[in-house]
């Protein structure tokens, strides 16, 4: 899609800090953390939304967030997916957060 930022990183367009990439997804580290760990987890199939993802997209995304999670060898974490304006969703390509490094509160703050 023109102008979507994660098409870019995707296609090579942007440089980003690549933690784990398979043929369907990509990991990499957000340049503006809310955590001391905060990854991205991006299928590279443009997608909008996650009421958007069809069931073989949610199986590479879940497998991703899975070897991130080994390869960071995180045992606590936080996945975190914002949907629409109102949940603060900015970038219209699904992708999913993964927070760690830090005690978490309820609700989120």
């Amino acid at each position: 899609m023109n102008g979507c930022v994660f098409c870019k990183i995707i296609k090579g367009e942007i440089k980003s800090e690549i933690v784990f990439e398979d043929r369907d997804t990509i990991a990499i580290k957000d340049i503006n953390p809310q955590a001391p760990v905060h990854i991205l987890v991006i299928p590279k199939l443009h997608i909008p939304t996650i009421v958007d993802i069809d069931e073989k997209t949610s199986t590479s995304i879940f497998n991703a967030i899975k070897e991130v999670s080994k390869i960071l060898n995180l045992n606590s974490f936080r996945v975190v997916n914002n949907f629409g304006p109102d949940a603060l969703q900015t970038i219209y390509h699904v992708h999913f957060h993964i927070l760690a490094g830090r005690k978490f509160s309820w609700p989120p703050g």
